[in-house]
């Protein structure tokens, strides 16, 4: 590595992690400001359990706020180790020496590059194992949580529900289950009965729930109920926290997304589950776009022009960035009376892109 590529390449290091403590502490600072007093309901614990909630609560939270800032972080580190060097002329000194200044933001694309594969790393293998506490509220004391259970599908097509779900106990209270089969050659589900139980308990060990009081009533039988002690599914207590809610959903990998999506559940959820799958590719790919829209104007060799150049840059990002937002809230609904969540997840990429070439095409060097 050249002595150029190296200062560029520590520049942009160093304004990385700016960008990060900066937009996600102020991220958190907000957020803490306006639920604080969620968090102190529980102040008869004491002080420091308080306190430590606290910080076990964002510091799981910043993997999440980590994969929403990516791309806006490493512009801003962008422009803070390009800025530096307009600010002391040092592009052109470097064009004076005949190196091109597409040379120059060669290591700054290479190490949003690693940066990117951070950010597939942390949505794919940080987030997924962390989810059950991801979704946990401000206001709930850790192991002590409570959730609703509303047609949860398992892989059997079965749909669980149940009054509460404790997770300190592992615990469904008053469970039902609706049991069915997959009818042949369609995406219809035929009902064969139903299991009530006063709780289903988890047993880690062999990955079954056990039913206290339980019965299963069989569709059409005239036998009545019958005693059942022990229902298996892949639904396990840190599913649950997860699959409690729709927008939970982003928390699972492209693996778990795709299982879900294999059971053929309601229309809306599976094109939220397509529309998940196909962001995890394109949100990569829309940071690096990002990047590349940005970094060809705010290459200028005039420090005058350097605030508009910035201006420019974040104006276009931004652009980018809601562009994608907007596609994101489309992905799930019927537009032109269709749903088309393939289409709203590449559309920022195929908008956005070709600026990206433009702009780099026509870069002063």
């Amino acid at each position: 590595m050249k002595i150029l590529d190296r200062y560029v390449a520590k520049n942009f290091l160093i304004g990385y992690v700016i960008a990060f403590c900066v937009l996600i502490g102020l991220r958190i600072i907000i957020d803490l400001f306006v639920k604080l007093d969620e968090f102190t309901e529980h102040a008869d614990l004491g002080t420091f359990a308080v306190v430590k909630n606290i910080l076990t609560f964002y510091g799981l939270h910043s993997t999440l706020y980590f994969r929403d800032f990516a791309g806006m972080i490493t512009v801003v580190a962008a422009a803070f180790s390009l800025g530096k060097m307009v600010r002391y002329n040092e592009l052109v000194a470097v064009m004076a020496s005949g190196v091109s200044l597409k040379r120059v933001i060669v290591p700054i694309i290479l190490l949003s590059l690693l940066m990117t594969g951070l950010l597939v790393i942390d949505q794919e293998l940080v987030i997924p194992p962390l989810g059950d506490k991801l979704v946990r509220r401000q206001d709930a004391v850790p192991g002590q949580e409570f959730y609703d259970v509303h047609f949860i599908a398992d892989g059997k097509g079965s749909l669980i529900c149940s009054q509460e779900f404790d997770v300190k106990t592992s615990t469904l209270y008053k469970p039902t289950i609706i049991t069915r089969t997959e009818v042949p050659n369609s995406v219809i589900w035929e009902v064969t009965g139903r299991i009530e139980a006063d709780k289903a308990v988890y047993d880690f060990q062999t990955g079954k729930w056990l039913l206290a009081n339980g019965f299963f009533t069989e569709k059409g039988s005239t036998e009545g109920r019958r005693p059942i002690h022990v229902y298996s599914s892949d639904v396990g207590p840190k599913d649950i926290p997860i699959r409690s809610r729709a927008r939970n959903k982003t928390l699972l990998s492209s693996r778990q997304l795709a299982v879900l999506a294999g059971q053929r559940t309601k229309i809306k959820d599976i094109s939220q589950l397509y529309s998940q799958k196909h962001f995890r590719l394109t949100d990569p790919i829309i940071n690096l776009v990002m990047l590349m829209v940005c970094l060809p104007i705010l290459v200028c060799r005039d420090p005058k022009s350097m605030k508009s150049a910035i201006m420019i840059s974040f104006s276009t990002t931004a652009a980018c960035f809601v562009t994608t937002f907007i596609c994101k809230m489309f992905a799930a609904e019927v537009v032109f009376d269709r749903v088309m969540p393939e289409l709203w997840a590449w559309l920022p990429v195929f908008i956005f892109t070709p600026i990206a070439f433009i702009e780099l095409d026509s870069m002063k060097t």
